[in-house]
């Protein structure tokens, strides 16, 4: 499910609008129309429930201390993911949450350019990733072994895993919400699932 039929609407707009001008009850209305979206993605980005909690409450007082700077550029789902994404991140760097993290530069087995067989076929060192939603191919067992997996990557590619993978947003999206590039994007979303594979091999669904 995309946040599109549930955000950036018109109402939305409206609220943005009225809350920039101070009106109190407008900005209530469009905390609670963004409360789930901004609990839901701090939760799987910072992969613990306190630590959800704070990013949930610092990003509201962000939200409320900046939002006037919001000058509809960009979606303002867009923005709040972005928003959430900073305190997250912010967090998880200053804590041991990030220093347990597994650095996946250069995970073991995975290549630009994968060695060949001598007939020129590529030398498979990691099991496929099937091209299919995260909930169809994920039973109970193999969605707690990815939870372990999701939370081993650092920060910066644990994010774009999430945003692209799990929240389904663009590239191009989620390049603006990480301020990187597209081909930045790419890079580490292939390098996060190679190591994700790597660490769910044995657990994937035939």
């Amino acid at each position: 499910m995309t946040t599109a039929a549930k955000y950036d609407t018109p109402e939305d707009l409206a609220l943005i609008a009225a809350s920039q001008q101070g009106d109190e009850r407008a900005f209530t209305r469009l905390v609670r129309r963004y409360e789930d979206l901004v609990y839901r993605y701090a939760f799987k980005l910072c992969r613990d429930r306190d630590a959800a909690e704070e990013v949930f409450q610092d990003t509201f007082v962000t939200v409320f201390r900046k939002l006037d700077q919001f000058d509809r550029r960009s979606k303002f789902s867009t923005w709040m993911y972005r928003v959430v994404t900073n305190n997250c991140l912010m967090r998880l760097r200053r804590t041991k949450l990030a220093r347990a993290s597994v650095s996946i530069d250069a995970p073991e087995g995975f290549s630009d350019h994968p060695r060949t067989d001598v007939d020129g076929h590529v030398i498979q060192t990691i099991p496929s990733w099937r091209e299919t939603p995260l909930d169809g191919i994920l039973n109970r067992e193999t969605r707690h072994h990815l939870d372990g997996a999701i939370a081993k990557l650092s920060p910066d590619y644990r994010s774009v895993f999430v945003l692209r993978d799990v929240e389904e947003r663009s590239a191009e999206e989620t390049s603006k919400i990480l301020n990187i590039s597209v081909p930045a994007v790419k890079s580490r979303l292939h390098r996060a699932r190679a190591f994700l594979r790597e660490e769910l091999h044995g657990y994937m669904k035939a």
